[in-house]
């Protein structure tokens, strides 16, 4: 029987073993919706394509598999274009299917047409726009290939309606994929691993440095850190990849790492970094990043080796691969230098009571509601340590957390010890505000078994608050911590710092009442202001379905440790330790 382009594409996805599908439906799409009709495949309806994709995003990270996100053509497809540059930032495997104009109306400005295929090309692996419907299934397994293979990353397929809507004459390709121009590497250089091996064993202050490409090759890892004895530090993009009580885990690294982190990168003598590539947030100044140590770079991708930093051995290849070749019996001891790095010295975090200016917002007509006291000075907060330290304690290997973007991601980072691989899910490269709802729907879609638990912010939540529809709809039983300070707290805290406490636009207010909307939503709340609520708090987490529990927190709770841009890694300093900015000192970031 023929089927339409349609019918082929949602078959072809079941084929490709597709679950869950997280979309929103538009003219342009109709067909595929048509299609979707009594199938098989689970599809989620989002409030919102932002929200659709950053669920596509979630699930993929945490399921291991490619997340799947439709849009209809112009509005619904720009809207996706966030989530495609966040996941592209990641090397998320995501593929993106997009309704188009019919053919004969593209470059007509028709009703809601959008180049998306143009749009999205700096921020996709790879896309396509279809316009035949027998092409549709042959570039669909294409596009998963892509997506899922080498360095992951996002693929748009773009289709017009009329491919959607004809009958397909032939079948698509059945046979093995061979994309002439794309060759995916995994073995890494036999003379170039010897060399690493060699270089490990006469280290006297070996580091390891994994980022999110170690997240596949956590028990290797973990190996190669047992083996050889070998203390390691993670990227935000690599927590969990390396059990985060162990006794080598020293923690993030970077510009809010922990300081045994910050000070082993600078005092090390060989680095071995794992699917990392060094981003400015972790390095700090680049001419002063790992002064003392030689580089192993192992990367699947090519073009991050040397990109940033120069590699003394780079081996590009798959991490699982290239560590299985790396590591071998021997069984090293580095007992002096893992005593150097407890011993740092380091400056004590001091308190300071903050620079304080006037905060804008506050002198706004109707920006509180009468009865609650200004943003700016909360009397009732819990310390976001103690809260998150014991949501981390409540489900220990079973819990999976998904964060938001500014201080609610650091902390979360910071206190909340990660046991297993794809279970901290953030937006890192792009530090999307709004990633963190719809992701913590996709990542519990993707691992029903364990609990998500959601980190968030007032700021960052409001973003794609609409999600909490779908969570309801859906008695997705995720559960929202949203730690409300009622500011803008990481941009705050850096006008505190940076900017003399002239507090321009960071306020939020009391406004909205989080726990009314969440019961608008029809889920049950709770209102953490102190200690004494804790014990309400741990009931809240473990209650069946979702659950929103928004917590006090101080506005002048600041992130520390923290590394000005521009500076070093061991130029750590807290609110009385604050240098002088780059772009004040007249220097490039970097």
């Amino acid at each position: 029987m023929a089927k339409t382009g349609a019918e082929v594409l949602v078959s072809t996805l079941k084929d490709l073993d597709v679950e869950y599908v997280f979309g929103y439906p538009g003219g342009a799409v109709l067909p595929i919706y048509d299609a979707l009709y009594g199938s098989s495949l689970k599809h989620i309806l989002t409030r919102h394509e932002q929200g659709a994709a950053h669920a596509a995003d979630g699930y993929a990270r945490a399921s291991g598999k490619v997340g799947v996100v439709i849009a209809t053509s112009g509005p619904g497809a720009t809207n996706l274009v966030t989530g495609l540059a966040n996941a592209y930032m990641d090397s998320v495997p995501m593929v993106a299917i997009t309704g188009q104009v019919q053919s004969g109306l593209i470059g007509k400005d028709s009703f809601q047409e959008a180049d998306v295929f143009g749009i999205t090309m700096p921020i996709t692996k790879h896309n396509y726009l279809i316009k035949d419907e027998n092409k549709i299934e042959a570039i669909l397994k294409e596009a998963f290939y892509i997506a899922s293979t080498g360095r992951p990353g996002p693929v748009l397929v773009d289709i017009t309606k009329d491919a959607l809507m004809n009958y397909v004459s032939k079948s698509g390709s059945k046979q093995r994929l061979e994309l002439q121009g794309y060759r995916v590497l995994k073995e890494g250089h036999p003379r170039q691993i010897a060399i690493a091996r060699k270089l490990i064993k006469e280290a006297n202050k070996p580091l390891i440095y994994a980022g999110g490409g170690a997240q596949d090759a956590s028990k290797l890892l973990l190996k190669l850190a047992e083996n050889f004895n070998i203390p390691v530090t993670t990227t935000l993009m690599g927590i969990g990849a390396f059990p985060g009580n162990h006794e080598l885990n020293l923690g993030m690294l970077g510009m809010h790492g922990t300081p045994w982190a910050n000070l082993a990168v600078q005092n090390c003598d060989l680095l071995i970094a794992i699917g990392a590539r060094f981003d400015d947030r972790v390095t700090g100044a680049l001419n002063k990043f790992a002064e003392k140590a030689k580089i192993v770079h192992i990367d699947i991708d090519a073009a991050e080796i040397g990109k940033n930093v120069p590699a003394y051995v780079p081996i590009v290849g798959d991490a699982n691969t290239v560590l299985t070749e790396l590591i071998d019996d021997t069984r090293l001891s580095h007992k002096d230098w893992i005593l150097e790095i407890q011993n740092f010295e380091f400056p004590a975090q001091t308190a300071k009571e903050p620079k304080r200016g006037d905060c804008v917002n506050c002198t706004e007509p109707n920006m509180h509601f009468a009865e609650l006291p200004p943003p700016c000075r909360q009397k009732d907060s819990v310390d976001p340590k103690v809260v998150l330290e014991l949501a981390s304690s409540l489900f220990k290997n079973q819990l999976i957390v998904a964060t938001d973007v500014g201080q609610n991601q650091m902390w979360a980072a910071q206190y909340i010890k990660i046991e297993k691989p794809r279970s901290f899910i953030t937006s890192g490269g792009l530090g999307t505000m709004g990633y963190g709802l719809p992701a913590a729907i996709g990542a519990q879609l993707g691992r029903p078994k364990e609990q998500v638990v959601l980190v968030t912010g007032d700021g960052s939540i409001q973003m794609n608050i609409q999600e909490l529809a779908t969570i309801a709809a859906y008695n997705i039983p995720v559960k929202v911590v949203l730690l409300n300070n009622r500011v803008l707290g990481m941009v705050r805290q850096w006008q505190t710092i940076f900017y003399n406490g002239r507090y321009s636009q960071t306020c939020t207010g009391s406004i909205p009442d989080f726990c009314a909307l969440a019961n608008a939503y029809s889920i049950p709340s709770l209102r953490v202001k102190g200690l004494d609520d804790l014990d309400e708090f741990k009931v809240a987490l473990k209650a069946e379905g979702p659950y929103f529990i928004e917590v006090a927190v101080d506005p002048d709770e600041s992130v520390w440790p923290m590394v000005a841009p521009g500076a070093s890694l061991c130029e750590m300093f807290h609110a009385s330790k604050a240098p002088t900015p780059s772009w004040q000192r007249g220097q490039n970031d970097e």
